[in-house]
């Protein structure tokens, strides 16, 4: 490459050397011509020249002091402007031209639809103006947005508007002030032919809102649940941090095209449309709790994200870790925390434990990037929000909410550090917690062994711990973390609590507990709550899972178990080089209790009855034969529907119910249900099961989970039922990337072949990114069985990566991913994986995005 992008580096911070005082923003909205004035009101704090972001920029003008600047006062390049002697203090006006319609990488300022919208997160205002591109420089901001009334009648931007007017050329404009300093990766504008649904807010301190929601015409019935989300996050945000609202209005705009699921913009959050739209015909169960997630999140950054920042993009997980495990809160306090934290735990164990243990592995605050946008990870974002948990563990909910309280306190209104999260904290409970800042910038995942000693004399049971951390990338040497590992033991036949439960704080390398007055039957329940992001060897045997899976007091540790279970059978039989699954008495046992089991959680009960996911799996065999392990994975759960067929189809037919309804009850029989579906859709007379659901669902939760059972099985009523599907929903984009998705997840070689031919459908784009990852990223990220066995599966998705490389880097060095796993695989996959990666890199002179991912991928 003529090129190389260079690494930058948190060790080689500085401080601005300038504050912007004031942005006064005027656009003059066109298509392919959008002018943009940009007035700052600058103040040096250093001497020196003052050098401005910017990229894709047309220079019309630039005035200083409202003089215009001769070209030998400042300099032009592909990144940005500098001023070469600038006054102390001074105004600064650049007019610049840009080209909306062209942005397919859908960062500053382009097209959606036919409407105007903006994602400036993480450096993407520097593709609209001149500006310190930089989260630590924030500035009040006021916008006036130009354009024609008819076209685009809806003009908005961030807080709140205090200026209208109609022009006589046809056109309106709207200004917009945001009283409260910002970052300029939190600045939005919308503006186009948009449905708006309103509704009105009274905050804790007796304050009206209006709350509004925009979206495209006909949508408006999909967004009842979108707004009841929003309100019950407000509410929850003033009862449990005392967090209240701050503007008066709060806007969500809802687009089609959008890299991300959803941004924080001040006042004007603009999301991805999937989590917004929602009806119960076109969205699931699964659809509709992630909308709510997400409207929280976002709404929970107004302060843990805008009012309090960070202070550079290392500092992402400030934000992130934080509000990921605020939204986490609040998920809990509204649905069944249990059901909810194995979902997380599972996300968790399959896809960051994974990015921990490739080329890519970072600390969740990482120590340098080449891109920004590479770094949006799960590290950084559920990982980051584990550490949170563990504080909250370590300090209690009321010493938690006094540090939460401090650190606003103390840092409202500016751009801060993870130290001065940990110092609030800290201070607020009165406890040195320096030794728990090692989570942020050592990479990867510990390893724990427990290992029991119990001496029947004094009854004392011995736990004896130890911790290893497995070098990462940079990272050859680790040193002990800080575990907090939440613990009780539990009697091994009734389950009667022996030791009620506590929290263990491991700190060295090794270290022992010792507990007396203890009988010889105790079993210990461990890692309750996954109370850290580790990995627990422990010396317990299957007799004493079964036991805590049928006894356990603690739902998650009671799913642990069972996972623990079916995880040993699935890795014996790996490692005995089986190519077909038998079911242990054991397991088998276990599965039947757990069916006959009417007194739990239905809801809880299908998350016991999945097996642990192929992903996870994997990371526990080295030189993997990926189709090998699907073949066993798959093996063992057509033996459970075999020897549990009629206990299934009970439990099928049980929790049927004659018409749709929302609340948590029957969201959690149509789970239960589903489950047991996708077990008998392995037997013969699944097919017709799953067949006789799509026709008679009354909901999309129903009909897509018969749909995934008739396509994944490959049932001769597969074809039928996806042509009814894809007429009746061809005019939703949102149902129908469900529809690309299902067909590209098919679990077998001939999947590859329908996925070229789904790329040629009329309604595929690989400028829309919800497409590309319900076709592209669902068969290379999310079908291993596919992906790795179909020959030329690698090489294609290379020429994916490059064709997308020209259009959207961020997307396209998304889907580098999957090649960078070349480690985990046997040696004739990792030298075909190998040699498409370097292809990618040959291939011309990438993106920093793809160039970042492809070369760690190689050298990691």
């Amino acid at each position: 490459m003529s090129n190389t992008p260079q690494a930058i580096h948190l060790q080689d911070y500085t401080p601005p050397n300038c504050r912007i005082d004031s942005v006064d923003l005027r656009f003059e909205l066109d298509e392919t011509a959008t002018t943009v004035r940009n007035t700052l009101a600058i103040t040096m704090l250093a001497d020196g020249p003052l050098f401005l972001h910017g990229q894709q920029l047309a220079l019309l003008a630039i005035t200083l002091d409202g003089e215009p600047l001769s070209e030998g006062e400042y300099s032009l390049d592909a990144h940005g402007l500098s001023l070469h002697r600038p006054p102390q203090r001074f105004s600064l006006t650049l007019t610049s031209r840009i080209h909306p319609a062209a942005n397919t990488a859908l960062e500053g300022l382009y097209v959606s639809g036919g409407n105007f919208c903006t994602q400036c997160e993480a450096e993407g205002f520097r593709k609209i103006s001149w500006y310190p591109d930089r989260p630590d420089v924030m500035a009040v901001f006021t916008t006036t947005i130009v354009a024609d009334a008819k076209r685009y009648p809806v003009l908005l931007s961030n807080g709140n508007p205090i200026a209208r007017e109609q022009l006589a050329d046809g056109r309106h404009s709207v200004t917009w002030h945001d009283p409260f300093p910002k970052p300029c990766y939190l600045f939005a504008l919308v503006a186009g032919d948009l449905a708006c649904v309103r509704d009105r807010y009274t905050t804790v301190s007796g304050r009206e809102l209006a709350l509004e929601i925009y979206v495209q015409h006909g949508n408006e019935d999909k967004t009842a649940h979108a707004m009841a989300s929003l309100k019950r996050a407000m509410r929850w945000d003033e009862q449990r941090y005392g967090r209240e609202y701050d503007l008066d209005i709060y806007m969500i705009v809802a687009v089609d095209d959008f890299n991300m699921g959803a941004m924080e913009n001040k006042g004007l959050n603009v999301f991805n449309s999937r989590f917004v739209l929602a009806r119960p015909d076109t969205a699931t169960d699964s659809d509709y709790f992630h909308i709510e997630s997400v409207i929280a999140h976002e709404y929970f950054h107004n302060w843990s994200g805008n009012r309090v920042t960070c202070r550079d993009w290392f500092q992402l997980s400030l934000k992130e870790g934080f509000t990921v495990f605020r939204d986490q809160q609040f998920s809990a306090d509204h649905h069944s925390p249990a059901v909810v934290r194995i979902d997380q735990v599972r996300q968790l164990r399959s896809l960051q434990f994974a990015e921990d243990a490739g080329p890519m592995a970072h600390p969740v605050r990482p120590e340098s990037y080449v891109e920004i946008n590479n770094f949006y990870t799960m590290t950084v974002y559920e990982k980051g929000a584990e550490l949170i948990r563990m504080l909250h563990t370590l300090l209690g909910e009321q010493g938690f909410r006094r540090g939460s309280d401090e650190y606003f306190r103390r840092h409202d209104g500016q751009a801060v550090t993870c130290e001065d999260f940990i110092a609030a904290m800290a201070a607020a409970n009165q406890r040195d917690l320096a030794g728990f800042m090692r989570w942020y910038h050592q990479a990867g995942t510990p390893r724990l062994t427990l290992r029991r000693e119990y001496d029947p004399t004094s009854q004392t049971l011995s736990l004896h711990l130890s911790q290893q951390t497995p070098a990462t990338p940079g990272q050859p040497d680790k040193q002990p973390l800080w575990v907090p590992l939440r613990i009780a033991l539990l009697d091994r036949e009734t389950g009667a609590t022996l030791l009620a439960e506590q929290v263990l704080l491991l700190e060295g390398a090794e270290q022992c507990f010792r507990f007396e007055g203890v009988s010889e039957g105790a079993v210990p329940s461990l890692l309750r709550g996954f109370s850290a992001p580790v990995k627990l060897e422990h010396d317990l045997d299957d007799q004493e899972l079964a036991a805590l899976m049928a006894h356990d007091d603690d739902p998650f540790a009671r799913w642990e178990s069972g996972q623990q279970l079916m995880l040993r059978v699935l890795l014996q039989q790996y490692r005995e080089g089986r190519s077909e699954a038998e079911l242990p008495v054991h397991l088998n046992a276990a599965f039947a209790r757990l069916l006959a089991d009417t007194e739990t959680d239905p809801a809880l009960r299908a998350e016991a009855m999945a097996l642990p996911p192929l992903d996870y799996v994997g990371e526990f065999i080295e030189a993997l034969d990926p189709l090998r392990l699907h073949r066993l994975h798959q093996g063992l759960q057509r033996a459970l529907a075999l020897a549990h067929r009629a206990a299934l189809l009970a439990g099928f037919e049980a929790h049927r119910d004659s018409g749709y309804a929302a609340d948590a009850k029957a969201v959690a029989r149509r789970q239960f249900r589903n489950q047991c579906l996708a077990y008998l859709a392995l037997l013969p007379e699944g097919g017709e099961l799953a067949a006789a659901q799509y026709r008679q669902a009354d909901n999309m939760t129903d009909s897509l989970a018969a749909l995934a059972a008739l396509s994944r099985q490959r049932h001769p009523q597969a074809a039928a039922a996806l042509a009814d599907f894809a007429q009746r929903w061809q005019g939703d984009r949102l149902v129908m990337d469900k529809w690309f998705a299902l067909q590209a997840s098919v679990p077998d070689a001939a999947c590859f072949a329908e996925v070229k031919v789904l790329m040629g459908h009329p309604d595929f784009s690989l400028t829309n990114p919800n497409r590309v990852r319900a076709v592209i990223g669902s068969f290379a990220m999310r079908n291993p069985a596919a992906f790795h066995g179909a020959d030329g599966a690698y090489a294609w998705l290379a020429e994916q990566v490059i064709a997308l490389d020209a259009l959207n880097p961020q997307i396209a060095a998304r889907l580098v991913n999957p090649l960078t796993q070349w480690r985990r695989y046997d040696a004739a996959r990792q030298q075909a994986m190998r040699a498409v990666l370097q292809g990618v890199l040959d291939s011309g002179e990438r993106s920093a995005d793809v160039y970042e991912v492809a070369s760690k991928g190689l050298a990691g």
